[in-house]
């Protein structure tokens, strides 16, 4: 300040001079008096700190629901997990699972140990209860889901049959008193199966029908088989899909469209402009036209079709394709496997029930569903996903335990919707408002050709995060990346992802968990642990809490610092002097 009380330096100077120092500076310099403190607030000042910190593209505009640009970078600063306040070492192998209920009350985690535990998630987790399953020949516990009222939890793992073949197994554990209620088939195990339901799940099947061309059958069951009467049905079929060139359904979910007009988040940054012009918002952080956001534009996956032959039926032309050979106008160049494949191909497409229609045009209203799964075409490494529509009438085991009757043609049901990932899937979840599905993937070269199925091509290192909006089935965003993998294909496992409203985190094989915020795609955080990260999961109800689970046999709780400061404040601090003089006045 001067002798007559007014500041020695104009506002739009020490504007100037505030750019040049880092946030930790600026919020230090807004101490000093009111005039730098008003400068240290400045909307326009916080945004460049914003983008430079970050370094988000200025295309990129601010969090919908961001009230300034001061209060995103705290948010984005302040409320990530990254702090470690716990470590659970009751796991005596690879934890390889997490999952909340939907209350957050409860967490289950599976292990290579052949457990499932269930945890208490108080300020100090602790356990609350263990379920070993080696008494049912299974050799570990992979996956874990609560149902829709937190009664029930599905358990899935890898079970050792007869001859000590493997399949899967599911286990349906009663959370009243941790019972065992009901035990379901599995296979393959890498199904995991999924909740359609308060009282059915969805478990698979697989029939061989030849060296590489095999039949997935999915089916629902009721998680309370032990029905007094015969005439109820607890199983039901919901349906049968042809696998062509070694390749099966894996890694089953269901998404409820009944949100999809009304996300938690939206990611498309036209759709958010449009949400938000019926309530405008002055934004003093934004300059200009030039500051919205231009999306790039996202070729639409298309449906799976089947190539067309000239207007000869399939029947026609598999009759006339063995008639040829039979007779020796035809000496194909092809192998066993390729023969087997076209054979495959042109029976299938005169024995499948054509696709439901209309599937983006979902009534938000309604109660239908998306069975989401990993699947494929070209080789027996997952690089489809395929998404077939549940309608309400098949969510229920009531009616014929083969599901409704089929006319001949329809032997097989089809895909109502593919996306080609153009790579191996690793891992796959939704958004909280199930709007959006998450994939993790590993690229394979870019103009790689598939000769045998049994071949599949070589797998990039690094994790690509795809992200696809369910309502236009389109990609959105670009691939997120950070993370990374080593395992080649044959030995490639899931590494489990989760999301919540604001961030997505994915375990990866470079001992480290990630975070990432949705709507600006950066990574955030990395989350140290001593092996192979395979699971992380969000609190449902408080995104603050992050859990991730490792094959150095420990499940690490972290919060965010603003957590962290407000539980340290909460602790009673201990009064030394009091204690001390009592101690004097006994002796």
């Amino acid at each position: 300040m001067d002798a007559g009380g007014g500041p020695l330096l104009p506002d739009s100077v020490l504007y100037e001079i505030f750019l040049y120092l880092d946030h930790v500076d600026v919020l230090s310099a807004g101490l000093v008096c009111r005039q730098w403190h008003a400068v240290a607030r400045d909307e326009f000042l916080w945004k460049e700190l914003f983008y430079r910190y970050y370094r988000i593209s200025r295309e990129v505009p601010r969090h919908p629901a961001a009230v300034s640009w001061y209060d995103e970078f705290q948010r984005l600063y302040d409320t990530i997990p990254c702090v470690e306040v716990q470590a659970l070492k009751e796991h005596n192998d690879q934890v390889l699972h997490l999952s909340f209920s939907h209350s957050g009350c409860l967490f289950a985690s599976c292990s290579k140990d052949c457990t499932v535990k269930i945890w208490s998630n108080e300020l100090d987790i602790s356990l609350q209860h263990s379920s070993n399953m080696r008494p049912y020949n299974w050799s570990y516990t992979q996956f874990s889901q609560f149902n829709s009222d937190d009664s029930l939890l599905l358990v899935s793992g890898v079970f050792v049959g007869p001859h000590n073949s493997s399949s899967g197994e599911i286990a349906v554990i009663s959370m009243e008193n941790f019972t065992l209620l009901s035990r379901v088939r599995n296979k393959p195990y890498d199904v995991f199966g999924c909740w359609l339901n308060e009282t059915n799940l969805i478990s698979g099947n697989l029939h061989r029908i030849g060296r590489i061309t095999s039949c997935s059958v999915l089916w629902l069951n009721n998680a309370f088989q032990g029905i007094e009467s015969e005439n109820v049905n607890v199983v039901k079929r919901l349906f049968k899909i042809q696998n062509l060139n070694a390749s099966t359904i894996r890694t089953v979910m269901v998404a409820d469209c009944s949100r999809y007009d009304s996300p938690d988040l939206l990611l498309d940054y036209e759709e958010q402009l449009a949400a938000s012009s019926t309530c405008p918002v002055f934004d003093l952080g934004s300059d200009s036209e030039e500051e919205e956001a231009k999306p790039k534009q996202m070729p639409e996956p298309a449906l799976q079709e089947f190539p067309d032959d000239g207007g000869v039926t399939a029947e026609d032309g598999l009759q006339q394709f063995f008639d040829d050979i039979m007779e020796g106008r035809v000496r194909p160049a092809m192998t066993e496997t390729e023969l087997e494949t076209k054979v495959a191909e042109l029976f299938v497409r005169n024995r499948t029930k054509p696709p439901e229609l209309n599937l983006l045009s979902t009534d938000s209203n309604s109660k239908t569903k998306y069975l989401i799964f990993t699947t494929g075409c070209l080789t027996y490494s997952p690089h489809q996903i395929g998404i077939k529509r549940i309608l309400p009438h098949q969510m229920t085991t009531a009616g014929p335990v083969l599901g409704e009757e089929r006319r001949s043609d329809e032997f097989f049901d089809s895909l109502d919707h593919v996306i080609d990932i153009h790579g191996h899937i690793i891992g796959m979840g939704l958004s909280p408002d199930h709007r959006y599905l998450y994939v993790n993937s590993r690229a394979w070269p870019r103009d790689c050709v598939i000769s045998d199925p049994m071949q599949p091509p070589p797998i990039a290192e690094e994790i690509d995060l795809h992200v696809f909006d369910l309502k236009t089935m389109k990609e959105v965003k670009r691939a997120l990346r950070a993370h990374r993998a080593y395992t080649p294909n044959e030995e490639c496992f899931f590494i489990f992802l989760d999301v919540s409203r604001d961030f997505v985190a994915s375990g990866a094989e470079d001992r480290h968990g990630y975070i990432w915020d949705r709507h600006y795609n950066i990574c955030l955080a990395k989350l140290q642990h001593d092996n192979v990260v395979n699971s992380v999961a969000f609190s449902p109800v408080e995104q603050e809490l992050l859990l991730t689970a490792s094959d150095d046999t420990t499940i690490k709780v972290w919060r965010s610092p603003r957590t962290v400061r407000i539980q340290q404040a909460r602790k009673p601090r201990p009064r030394k002097l009091l204690f001390s003089w009592l101690m004097n006045q006994r002796s």
